[in-house]
């Protein structure tokens, strides 16, 4: 990611925005100040000047009031330049009186001037528009006229009916109505698969409302909404008789399964037919008020048509630590998921990128790097937010607060705080799709880069799974900072969705009075090498020297301890570990182990038939970690006949005299046979002539 050929197009809001020329030069690799030469009223007087100096080149606007008016400008001057916009006054330059903005506006702009990061694949929604409304026959069938009169010409209304509620059918068959119960939705935008069981013995969709049934039932347990009430009927069946020739009652029929599939969904039960923190996009679970009923019917209307989003995740299933050979091991990214769309998948997982929404919590919490965020990656805004540092400092500014918030929600609440002047002027913001991607690995980086606190900005609306990943996050990297001397505080947490509650807890986190020495290091793509950098960066320079630092247990670093006396150096172990980080001797026989590859998941001490493994959380700092170390050897055990080492001593021993007891061994030339090599047993067994019992013997 680079700089891209962006100018700068700044205004001082009417002289209300302190803008210093010179610093912003300076910090944006010495360009010339003249390029920065800020107008009065970029959107009154000075309009038609930029209109004007639009070219060819990228141009970045220090204001996104007026974006709508200023890309008018641009469309009618027939500008061929890309505009992006940055607000500059109310993010930075309206910070408290008397404070220096000027860091913090030089950190933006550099942020703004890099280019996007590189596309990744996308994810193909295919909409036609069959609409189908579940819930309630009084609000179901209201809201499909709705839909009708108003989205007809776009979407095809169908109607499920799930509760009776003495509404009756509507005179005019507009759209199919079908009535049933234990309904289950699955799938997204586009491929929505429903199920139900038939509910009632009339079939509303056969049904052609001509009244027969209603005249012949004396109970009268039929009404005008056509389906047959259970506590009135008699079961004398003079309806099913008088539906003869239409064939739409059936009572043998209820309870059948049926299913169809729609590209939309508006489900007006209460609870909700799905019930994740975030459903797929094209279900809408609107609750009971009308209003939040009717705009939930407005957005599905709009989701008619082709849709593009991107992958935002990349999965490598040979170092995820899920599971092996039926073994249980890590379930963090299933458990976390708030759409679930991440289920477990043989010994790995799977992900459903169409209801994937981006949130990143998955890789956040993913110990072995097998989950990644891919858009943008945690390496990508590790770019970001080492050119916002630099140009920080370059422009005169002390260590700052790096403030990640979740794009477009965090940026209006953090301009709404800016126009009250009630954003620290020590605060720079950096837009993430969704907080519950920022990692360990990125808030280490944000400290390395010269940060002085990392901060991450949620919301209410945030799921618990995601605050619980973040708070996770933060223990951990507290615990590394506090035992290599650095403040704990470095890391913090807020939930603001107001602008006096985000002054106020901006306040309550007042960064510490410290920096790392800037690293120089670009953030490496994999978690486990991100990680490493980080924390070697921050040892180095740490005012505590330490060895190791014990962790929390669950904590993806650590340790295995062996019981030497009980492992048999099997090796299932071996077999278990998906990160390499257990390892056997090659020619001898040994147990190896390195510790850096280590994501304490477990599935070695699951695997392990004698119960020998534990595991130990901790960090070792240095070149120990990078170092392998034997766990267990033992003596070979060499062939009796050819002198080839086979196994362990410990084993072959282990195993005679657990079988010189049994009756197929008493002879000797069996038990012998246990002390060769295979080639040597079979020929043995050739040169064997009568009195042995085989199992070829009848």
């Amino acid at each position: 990611m680079t700089h891209t050929h962006k100018s700068v197009r700044l205004c001082d809001c009417n002289g209300t925005v302190e803008i210093d020329i010179r610093r912003l030069g300076d910090a944006l690799d010495g360009a010339d100040p003249s390029a920065f030469q800020p107008a009065r009223q970029l959107c009154g007087r000075d309009a038609d000047a930029f209109a004007a100096s639009l070219g060819s080149d990228d141009v970045i606007v220090g204001c996104t009031q007026e974006a709508a008016l200023l890309r008018a400008l641009a469309d009618d001057a027939e500008a061929k330049a890309g505009i992006t916009f940055v607000n500059l006054r109310d993010i930075g330059g309206r910070s408290p009186r008397g404070s220096d903005a000027t860091p913090a506006m030089a950190a933006r702009l550099a942020i703004a001037r890099l280019a996007e990061p590189a596309p990744v694949p996308a994810v193909s929604y295919v909409s036609g528009g069959q609409l189908l409304i579940i819930g309630p026959a009084g609000a179901a069938l209201g809201w499909a006229a709705e839909a009708q009169r108003q989205y007809g010409e776009d979407i095809a209304v169908n109607v499920l009916i799930t509760a009776r509620d003495g509404s009756e059918l509507p005179l005019r068959r507009d759209w199919p109505v079908v009535s049933g119960r234990d309904v289950a939705v699955s799938g997204w935008l586009g491929a929505f698969d429903v199920s139900w069981s038939r509910a009632n013995a009339i079939d509303l969709d056969r049904c052609v409302r001509c009244n027969a049934c209603i005249d012949a039932c004396p109970e009268g347990a039929i009404g005008y909404d056509y389906q047959i009430d259970p506590d009135r009927c008699t079961g004398h069946r003079a309806c099913v008789t008088a539906c003869a020739d239409v064939g739409a009652i059936d009572f043998a029929a209820i309870g059948a399964g049926q299913s169809e599939r729609y590209d939309l969904v508006l489900d007006l039960n209460d609870p909700p037919l799905l019930r994740m923190p975030h459903p797929p996009q094209g279900y809408a679970a609107p609750g009971r008020d009308p209003l939040d009923q009717s705009l939930a019917l407005q957005r599905l209307a709009g989701l008619v048509g082709e849709f593009e989003k991107p992958k935002f995740f990349t999965y490598r299933k040979s170092v995820c630590a899920h599971s092996r050979n039926s073994k249980q091991g890590c379930n963090r990214c299933i458990d976390t998921c708030s759409t679930a769309a991440i289920r477990a998948d043989g010994d790995g997982v799977f992900v459903e990128p169409h209801l994937c929404m981006g949130c990143g919590a998955c890789a956040t919490v993913c110990p072995s790097g097998a989950m990644r965020y891919a858009y943008p990656s945690a390496s990508d805004v590790a770019v970001r937010v080492k050119a916002g540092l630099q140009a920080w400092r370059a422009a005169g500014g002390h260590a700052p607060r790096v403030l990640f918030h979740s794009g477009e929600q965090g940026e209006a609440l953090l301009a709404l705080t800016g126009r009250r002047r009630g954003l620290p002027a020590d605060v720079l913001p950096v837009a993430v799709h969704d907080v519950a991607s920022v990692g360990l690995e990125l808030m280490l980086a944000a400290l390395c880069y010269g940060a002085a606190q990392c901060v991450i900005l949620s919301h209410d609306d945030q799921p618990d799974a995601y605050r619980e990943a973040t708070a996770g996050q933060i223990a951990l990297g507290r615990t590394v900072l506090d035992a290599l001397g650095y403040p704990a505080a470095a890391l913090a947490a807020i939930t603001a969705d107001e602008p006096a509650v985000l002054t106020h807890a901006l306040g309550s986190v007042a960064a510490p009075e410290w920096s790392c020495p800037p690293a120089s290091f670009a953030l490496p793509v994999e978690k486990r090498g991100a990680l490493e950098f980080c924390i070697d960066h921050l040892a180095r320079h740490a005012p505590l020297k330490v060895d190791a630092i014990a962790l929390p247990a669950g904590a993806p670093f650590g340790a295995v301890s062996i019981r030497k006396d009980a492992c048999t150096l099997c090796m299932s172990c071996v077999g278990a570990c998906p990160a390499s980080a257990l390892m056997d001797g090659g020619e001898r026989p040994a147990l190896r182990f390195l510790e850096r590859n280590c994501v304490q998941c477990g599935l070695c001490v699951n695997t392990c038939p004698e119960n020998a493994l534990s595991l130990e959380p901790r960090l070792l700092i240095g070149d120990a970690v990078r170092r392998e170390r034997t766990l267990n050897e033992a003596e070979p055990f060499h062939c009796i006949s050819c002198g080839t080492p086979f196994g362990t001593k410990q084993m072959i021993d282990a195993m005679t005299g657990r079988l010189s007891a049994h009756s197929m061994f008493a002879g000797g030339d069996a038990l012998r046979r246990l002390q060769m090599c295979a080639d040597c047993r079979v020929i043995d067994l050739m040169k064997a002539k009568g009195g042995e019992t085989t199992v070829f013997d009848t």
